[in-house]
């Protein structure tokens, strides 16, 4: 039975397989960025922070252990519930639309590893957009962290063959229409699975426009986790501050 369907996000995202395929991410690296990113935003030692689509919770465990009080909120439910086995009077999870304000004011609202673009309008972008700065008390900081995405393009591995756990993932990657898509295929249980993830293509200019469009500032821009300049043609990631 093939698996699949139209809200991409709202399905894979949820699945144990999401999990697994990308069980090796660089903890490291993630820790180093947090460590980065409040230093330089220079947040209160009880600062608030909102961890916006914060999956199973890695950034927001760690921002926690650095002392902050911190929320990790999430659409997907599976995602959620596993977090919140971490929970503690200073850290909180909860399933959440981005598109939406939350009901609270943070110093800081972070978006991180790329888990912006993923609907189909561009209206949804902007809410989202809206959402984050309306969420943020007087003197917060709003922080996006995506993909450049003219290095992803000229770097795109079209194909690739991965075994984690004993499942193969058969993985196509290209561009159509403005959109990075990446097509996963695999087997378990004697079961084939489909599922894709599709990314806006969305540059520095596409940002800027769309934060003038919503009165956003936008204060700084990096290009890495240690936070130097970005370079259109260099820069892994598209790190931007704002307010």
């Amino acid at each position: 039975m093939q698996k699949e369907t139209n809200s991409w996000y709202a399905s894979w995202f949820d699945t144990p397989y999401y999990h697994i395929l990308y069980k090796d991410r660089d903890y490291e690296e993630a820790q180093l960025f947090m460590d980065n990113l409040t230093g330089y935003l220079n947040l209160p030692k009880d600062a608030k922070i909102l961890d916006l689509a914060c999956g199973k919770g890695r950034h927001s465990i760690y921002l926690n252990q650095l002392g902050y009080d911190v929320t990790g909120a999430d659409l997907s439910e599976n995602s959620i519930e596993e977090a919140r086995k971490y929970s503690n009077e200073k850290l909180h999870f909860k399933v959440h639309d981005m598109r939406k304000p939350m009901p609270e004011k943070y110093d800081a609202i972070f978006n991180l590893f790329t888990s912006f673009g993923y609907f189909e309008n561009d209206e949804d972008n902007v809410m989202t957009l809206k959402a984050m700065c309306s969420s943020l008390n007087e003197y917060g900081f709003g922080v996006i962290d995506f993909m450049n995405v003219h290095h992803v393009i000229k770097n795109l591995v079209p194909r690739e063959t991965k075994t984690v756990e004993g499942i193969v993932f058969h993985i196509r990657r290209h561009v159509i229409n403005n959109y990075i898509f990446k097509e996963i295929d695999f087997e378990d249980k004697g079961e084939k699975f489909h599922f894709t993830e599709r990314v806006k293509v969305l540059t520095l200019e596409d940002f800027e426009s769309m934060m003038e469009d919503s009165g956003i500032y936008l204060l700084d821009i990096f290009g890495d986790y240690r936070l130097k300049k970005f370079y259109k043609d260099e820069s892994e990631r598209l790190i931007l501050i704002f307010k």
